[in-house]
């Protein structure tokens, strides 16, 4: 039976171009692959035609030797066919070219093909670290120089990050040509996997680095100095470009974060940028009014005047005496809540004066006598 013209077969005009051939193969092999013809004998009689009219159109010297002298190009000897004692194009040919339309479809998916030497590349970047950091509020405040230490993977100083013995260079790996992966044929399917003998890394090294047993880089604790500016909080992150750990055979370095904790402090509440103290005042200041002092956030300390009558729970306002704002000279204020202290452990004279007090205070407790009052008025109204 005469071969099909492969142009014809393919459904090309004779002057298409290698991307239209390309094209029109890949709608071909999608149209009639047996898997979703499985009711068309034929199907996959065509979907192998369509193979070998691909695999010549798509060289360009075959192409050529076609055009010039059609089927007969590759029989007798003329232009060398594409394998020798197969009889025009066999299975070998029909695999190659779905092979290359196979990688189009899914090279990204996969990986992709690359250059020899570049299916994977030999160095990877390291890792990102992260460390955790308490610091005080006063710290937090002020902002400090901390010292900490980092356990992490650093370069391999006896081979320079190469992962090879002395410093030398990888060689390109022999059983995939640098790519990282290998191939094998299955039926009318290219299977890609990593490759067994560089394990994916597209490299080998004949003599790995002793120290480092040819990672290129060594577990160590680094000591860093770490600037801690001044209104961090508990959830703030820090990072620090380059300081985590150590790319493999060389590649860059991760980074490090940092991620800051602000202890609790014994006098003071932080909401954001302002601060709370609680701040306990004898009855009788309460009473008569008077001056305190509370101590701020950077160690001073504020005269307040508490007024005359105040009760527990009443807050005063100190403007700009809070917590900075994260590298910002804006800084929040500090409220002062009034805890009236009612004494204890009283000597009979302090017994005796606070009885007297007591029965000539009946109009000195507005809140006591509103209260009664309105209890009053409810069991009277419970009674009617």
């Amino acid at each position: 039976m005469a071969k099909r013209d492969y142009y014809e077969v393919l459904g090309v005009a004779r002057g298409a171009s290698a991307d239209e051939i390309k094209k029109a193969y890949r709608r071909k092999a999608k149209e009639l692959h047996p898997d979703r013809n499985k009711d068309n004998p034929e199907a996959e009689t065509q979907f192998k035609e369509a193979g070998e009219a691909y695999d010549v159109l798509k060289d360009a010297d075959k192409k050529a030797a076609y055009d010039r002298f059609g089927h007969a190009a590759f029989e007798g000897g003329m232009g060398g066919g594409p394998r020798p004692g197969g009889g025009g194009h066999g299975q070998g040919d029909f695999a190659s070219a779905f092979s290359d339309v196979f990688d189009d479809l899914f090279g990204d998916f996969m990986g992709g093909r690359g250059a020899p030497g570049g299916g994977r590349q030999r160095a990877s970047r390291g890792s990102d670290l992260r460390y955790n950091l308490r610091v005080t509020l006063e710290e937090a405040f002020s902002g400090l120089q901390k010292n900490i230490t980092v356990p992490t993977s650093v370069q391999c100083g006896s081979c320079n990050g190469s992962g090879a013995e002395g410093g030398g260079e990888p060689t390109t790996c022999p059983t995939c040509s640098g790519m990282g992966k290998v191939r094998a044929q299955q039926g009318f399917f290219t299977v890609e996997r990593t490759c067994p003998t560089c394990s994916g890394m597209g490299q080998t090294i004949k003599n790995p680095c002793k120290n480092c047993g040819g990672a290129g880089r060594v577990e160590k604790d680094r000591a860093l100095n770490v600037n801690i500016p001044a209104g961090v909080e508990t959830g703030t992150r820090i990072r620090l470009s380059g300081e985590g750990e150590a790319g493999l055979r060389g590649g860059p370095s991760g980074d490090l974060y940092i991620f800051i904790e602000v202890s609790k402090h014994k006098l003071f509440e932080r909401d954001d940028m302002h601060l709370f103290c609680h701040v306990p005042v004898s009855m009788s200041v309460a009473a008569l009014g008077g001056d305190i002092e509370v101590p701020t956030i950077d160690g001073g300390r504020s005269r307040v005047k508490i007024p005359a009558g105040s009760q527990s729970g009443r807050q005063m306002r100190l403007r700009g005496k809070g917590m900075p704002a994260l590298r910002s000279n804006t800084r929040g204020d500090m409220f002062i809540e009034l805890a009236v202290e009612t004494p204890v452990n009283l000597t009979a004279r302090q017994k005796e004066l606070l009885k007297e007090f007591d029965s000539l205070s009946e109009d000195n407790n507005p809140e006591s006598k509103s209260f009664f009052s309105s209890v009053k008025t409810f069991w009277d109204s419970m009674k009617s």
